[in-house]
């Protein structure tokens, strides 16, 4: 029986007339999704909190593809006034919205703490996206077939959900940290698809993850405690270990547009241990898949970041 060719770039549907969000999109893997968004023809916002490092982005983009209509508005998922902001704006400009990029995120930084007060890790990878979805619900909803991605890690597989300590404050280890949002992020992600299910929207929540892709993701939190040989070596394992991070962008890509996606999908890379290789629907773990957790990890979330899903409730 003959494979199948590995799903590329070159797959991509005509995008044209849909309106998309990448946060954390001018650099890495969001710089990626997001040119390949706006190439295939949608209309593409970047959010992000570094306006420079965007505007160059978005330069560079529309120097390789002259139609582009991409556009930088800024976001920090760390502080819950940012976002609300950003959705408010965004509201205001777009009467829908296709498809929301889940995909910005920080990686084992040593223990500091958002604008709200909330552990850096987990109030960025999970709370900031959390709050960001909920406040962009509306939109997304009136958009006919839309897409909500969120991007997790093999990562998640060393998390556990510390409800008696989420922010770190009694015993702080980065790692650990880290897997606890990225678990958090699956948990969201799950709980999202059964409560659009619930409601029978045609709305789709999918989550997935790049694999061991090389971007500045390994190298920001030895740069933030000043380790420059940590930093080193990272970049040094990046160079024999890793995949390109247009490889690594290819899940979020396939997740948010591949006709064969369905919700709850997890897509990841299908080769040597889900580490690099073209996309694929993969598995995560059973602590991911835990309802009663999820359902109390929404319940949390929407208490510290008081957002709710009115959309979704009654």
């Amino acid at each position: 029986m003959a494979r199948s060719n590995p799903w590329t770039t070159a797959d991509l549907p005509d995008l044209s007339g849909k309106n998309a969000v990448v946060t954390g999109a001018n650099s890495g893997l969001g710089r990626i999704v997001a040119e390949q968004l706006a190439r295939a023809g949608a209309r593409v916002v970047l959010a992000c909190r570094d306006r420079a490092k965007a505007e160059t982005a978005v330069e560079e983009i529309r120097a390789a593809h002259a139609r582009a209509a991409v556009e930088v508005r800024l976001l920090d998922l760390a502080d819950l006034g940012s976002v609300r902001r950003f959705a408010e704006k965004l509201a205001a400009d777009f009467a829908s919205l296709d498809l929301l990029c889940n995909n910005a995120g920080v990686m084992a930084l040593p223990r500091c703490e958002t604008a709200d007060g909330f552990e850096m890790q987990f109030g960025t990878n999970h709370l900031g996206h959390f709050a960001l979805t909920g406040l962009l619900l509306e939109r997304i909803l009136a958009a006919r077939n839309s897409r909500i991605v969120t991007t997790s890690s093999t990562a998640h597989r060393l998390g556990r959900m510390n409800f008696d300590d989420l922010h770190g404050r009694e015993r702080y280890f980065r790692w650990s940290a880290y897997g606890q949002s990225k678990l958090a992020n699956l948990l969201f992600a799950y709980e999202l698809q059964r409560r659009l299910a619930a409601r029978g929207s045609k709305t789709i929540s999918v989550a997935c993850h790049p694999g061991y892709a090389a971007t500045n993701l390994q190298t920001a939190g030895f740069h933030m405690e000043g380790a420059k040989r940590l930093a080193e070596m990272a970049l040094y394992a990046n160079r024999l270990f890793s995949q390109s991070a247009e490889m690594g962008a290819l899940p979020m890509l396939y997740a948010a547009t591949a006709l064969k996606v369905e919700g709850g999908d997890y897509i990841g890379p299908s080769r040597f241990f889900e580490t690099w290789g073209p996309p694929t629907k993969v598995s995560s773990s059973a602590r991911s898949h835990d309802a009663e957790t999820a359902g109390r990890l929404w319940k949390i979330s929407e208490e510290l970041t008081g957002v709710r899903f009115a959309a979704l409730e009654g």
